[in-house]
């Protein structure tokens, strides 16, 4: 943990810049990395950054390491990512919501090219493009097989983190809680809708981001090419079983 983290809690709203918001189901093992990356992206933001960690159905040490990075803790018991991170957002206080995995570390100029872009008034808020802890074949070959239907499906991909103004977060209704999985495709293409209703553009900020590969390290890396099931799941939204297995069963972490 860093000697002094920069996060606050329990200020009134207008102190408050960034709420950033992560969604954490048994994340021990990878949360003090996710939080250590969002403290030095908010180093150049001194007591204006409140991260929010919703605890769900954590039996392990995710909601202690949270604490002691003074984050704003919630309990939550959904098995849906939507609902999981549109409960967080109902709790910031900040002018502007990004949302992250906690297997997910953000670069440290992130922060500061989201308020450049916002600031610009051009943008209506975006996601973010990076890199793999590690990469092969494998994941490259399993990785198009998702993203290419996604495209023709979404338009575009934009995944991981992702960064708009709390009103314009609320104006599309937050996360489609209907949706199980590629939730955040759809959450980009919304937000990408409103914005251009309002004239401006959906960003992507380049190389962001690093996250983990823990899924292909559990499943293999040619995981997609083994069970091309997955795809359709995640094309439909709506599958409980494959969204638990992806996203809320413990086996992968």
């Amino acid at each position: 943990m860093s000697e002094s983290t920069p996060f606050i809690k329990d200020v009134p709203d207008g102190d408050v810049k960034f709420s950033v918001i992560i969604p954490a189901h048994n994340e021990e093992n990878y949360l003090g990395k996710c939080l250590e990356s969002i403290a030095k992206a908010a180093q150049p933001f001194k007591n204006q950054v409140e991260v929010i960690v919703v605890l769900n159905r954590c039996t392990d040490r995710t909601e202690e390491i949270a604490q002691s990075y003074n984050c704003v803790t919630l309990k939550n018991e959904d098995k849906n990512l939507s609902k999981i991170r549109n409960a967080g957002a109902a709790l910031a206080k900040g002018e502007i919501l990004i949302t992250i995995d906690a297997d997910t570390r953000m670069t440290e100029h992130l922060l500061s090219d989201v308020e450049r872009y916002l600031a610009s008034d051009q943008y209506i808020g975006g996601g973010v493009n990076g890199n793999f802890e590690r990469m092969s074949f494998g994941i490259v070959v399993s990785s198009m097989l998702l993203i290419v239907p996604l495209l023709f499906k979404y338009g575009f991909i934009s995944v991981g983190i992702f960064w708009c103004y709390k009103k314009d977060f609320y104006a599309i209704k937050g996360f489609n809680e209907n949706m199980l999985m590629a939730e955040d495709a759809d959450f980009a293409k919304r937000l990408k809708e409103w914005g251009k209703k309002n004239g401006k553009k959906f960003g992507t900020i380049k190389n962001g981001m690093i996250t983990s590969c823990r899924r292909f390290d559990h499943y293999g890396d040619w995981v997609l090419l083994k069970r091309p099931g997955l795809i359709l799941a995640y094309l439909k939204g709506n599958n409980q079983k494959a969204a638990n297995e992806a996203y809320y069963d413990d086996q992968a972490r």
